[in-house]
Parts: structure tokens; C-alpha cells; sequence
């Protein structure tokens, strides 16, 4: 298992990927007895700041927290042992049937890491911009960006009767102000 990634061994066969819910803080533990299965799982990592005892590192964390990926064989016959694997929740389901992923889903994740962490597409917005809201009360409005954050939100600064007011945003709700 590689640490960094904590995917399994890579196979040429493609197919559709079984959703499985961990316990808590369970992934890596999961991940191995998948592996010692010999079954294909994999967790996306990514890069988190983590503050301890008056110091900030970057340490790994699953993209989805409590859930991994496994490879899902031609006959569908081996996924209900997955229930019963340590430190395995549930495997995700519809109805009786298990829930699938796509491969070009996995595969798209997998393109976008870097040193074994899924590394987030540049922001087309950066702290300073001017922007035009895009719907919602202040449809219209031109408002500056003050600070961004991972989830695709941003504190905007918006002049409103000769006065600064701060509000957050999500990414979808404003465009450029001016040009591009």
C-alpha cells in the first residue's frame, strides 16, 4: 500500500467501483484488508493543515471522510463479504444491489493527484478581485474579495449605501467585474 495514496494495487481492468462506508478514522485499516483480498481499493487523499501543540503541519486526509473505493469484479459474486470486513460500516447500496461509481469517475481522481494527494484546480478568483454578483439580493452589484476558502466560498466586500459590508458568497454567484 502506498502511504501517501493509500491506493491498492493497480490492476489493467476496468469497471465499475462499489462505494464502502468505514467506521470513523477506519480508512487505512479498511483499505489493507481489502488489499490483503486481493480487491482493489482505493481512498482519495488530500492536503490538509493540521495545528498541534503550537505548530502547523500538512498532514493526509480522505477526500470523503469515512468512505473508500473497491473495484467491483465482472460476476458482482464477491462484494457481500465486503459487509463483513473489519472496520467495513455498510457497503453502500440501492435497494438489494450495491451502488456503483464509474471508472471514469476514479479515474478522473486519480489524474488529479499529485505526490498522492488530489490537488484542487487553480481558482479562477483571487483575494483583491472585483466581482459581479450574480443573483440573489445583490444581483448585480460589484463587491471585492476579501478571502477565499476550500469550499468554493468567498468573503466579499460590498458597498452598500456608502458603507462596507462583509457577506460570504459561494463561488457560483459571482463573475468577473470587468472583462474576462
Amino acid at each position: 500500500m502506498g502511504v501517501s495514496s493509500m491506493e491498492g494495487s493497480a490492476t489493467s481492468s476496468t469497471g465499475p467501483w462499489i462505494v464502502i462506508n468505514t467506521n470513523p478514522h477506519r480508512e487505512r485499516l479498511v483499505l489493507e484488508n481489502l488489499q490483503r483480498q486481493a480487491l482493489n481499493a482505493y481512498c482519495p487523499m488530500i492536503r490538509k493543515q493540521r495545528s498541534h501543540a503550537r505548530r502547523i503541519e500538512t498532514v493526509l486526509r480522505p477526500l470523503f471522510p469515512s468512505y473508500l473505493f473497491v473495484q467491483a469484479n465482472a460476476d458482482l459474486k464477491r462484494w457481500q463479504p465486503l459487509q463483513s470486513a473489519h472496520g467495513v460500516r455498510k457497503v453502500v447500496r440501492t435497494g438489494d444491489d450495491p451502488s456503483f461509481i464509474a471508472d471514469a469517475f476514479i479515474a478522473s481522481l486519480k489524474m488529479r493527484e499529485v505526490d498522492g494527494a488530489i490537488v484542487r484546480p487553480p481558482s479562477p478568483y483571487q483575494i483583491g478581485q472585483e466581482v459581479r454578483i450574480t443573483g440573489g439580493p445583490f444581483d448585480g452589484f460589484i463587491a471585492t474579495i476579501l478571502d477565499l476558502d476550500e469550499k468554493d466560498r468567498m468573503l466579499v466586500l460590498l458597498d452598500v449605501m456608502h458603507r462596507g459590508v462583509r457577506i460570504k458568497l459561494n463561488g457560483e454567484m459571482v463573475t468577473p467585474a470587468y472583462g474576462t
